[in-house]
């Protein structure tokens, strides 16, 4: 049994469904509401490191609420959160980011005038007050990261085929392209645990084939990728496991196979019970 922060991380003192030694994140009785209406409520679930979860439900079930709790840009009324062993619940956006959750957002955002090559290089630039002071005085040091980083940037960008849209403003982009950008833009800032809200939504069919092979290579080199879609077709061949939610709370929970035969999920997400 493990204790971070006075408190003991409940996925750690017992096997969830995955084995308590494969538990990256952990989401403990959290509550979160506006205006007495509870967006999540009570909820608890547990993440497989190295798993892709497909996080499924009605509109306004919760799902882009949680996500924005876990990355710290809501803070919940009640629960908690962790990353591993740390306690990550009502930490700031920042530091979340920097232990290893990166996320995407359902509706896309961009700096607009900067070329694409630009909108993945700079969240990876000047993290630091040493980075900064690198940067101005034009060190060795800091040429080096740079050209590491536009390496890593452009290698990522061949990954979603935006390579020859390098160059291309930001605004200038198609929506479909726009979202594979974003995802870019997370994916080149390497975390642990990827939260990518409806990723998939307004790309062609060969588009959405490249974004889940991106997603099984994450998985397959050790990365967490928790999604938020509502093609269940996307998620029976993307998602190793489904969280079900409904009017905030955990209704099932399984393989896709198991959630797609489930009479409850049906009722709830699809409104029939057949």
């Amino acid at each position: 049994m493990e204790v971070t922060g006075g408190l003991i991380n409940p996925a750690r003192s017992a096997l969830g469904p995955t084995g308590f030694a494969s538990t990256v994140l952990s989401v403990r009785n959290v509550t979160c509401g506006f205006d007495g209406v509870k967006a999540v409520d009570n909820l608890s679930f547990d993440v497989a490191k190295g798993s892709i979860t497909a996080l499924i439900g009605p509109n306004g079930a919760g799902k882009t609420t949680i996500f924005n709790v876990i990355s710290g840009l809501w803070r919940p009324q009640r629960g908690e959160i962790f990353l591993g062993e740390v306690r990550i619940t009502r930490k700031p956006v920042h530091e979340i980011a920097r232990l290893g959750i990166g996320r995407t957002f359902q509706t896309i955002r961009l700096w607009e005038d900067l070329s694409v090559l630009d909108n993945v290089l700079f969240p990876m630039r000047c993290d630091t007050a040493d980075s900064l002071l690198s940067a101005l005085l034009r060190t060795r040091r800091m040429r080096q990261e740079e050209e590491h980083a536009t390496s890593v940037a452009a290698a990522v960008l061949g990954r979603v085929g935006l390579s020859e849209k390098r160059d291309a403003l930001a605004k200038a982009m198609s929506h479909g392209q726009r979202k594979l950008l974003e995802i870019a833009r997370v994916v080149a800032l390497d975390p642990s645990v990827l939260l990518l809200d409806e990723p998939m939504a307004g790309l062609y069919p060969e588009a959405i084939r490249g974004v889940v092979e991106i997603v099984r290579q994450l998985r397959d080199g050790g990365k967490t990728v928790m999604f938020i879609e509502h093609n269940m077709n996307i998620i029976r061949d993307m998602a190793d496991r489904v969280i079900v939610l409904n009017c905030g709370r955990r209704i099932a929970e399984g393989t896709p196979a198991e959630i797609a035969n489930d009479a409850s999920v049906r009722e709830a997400y699809m409104g029939r019970s057949r």
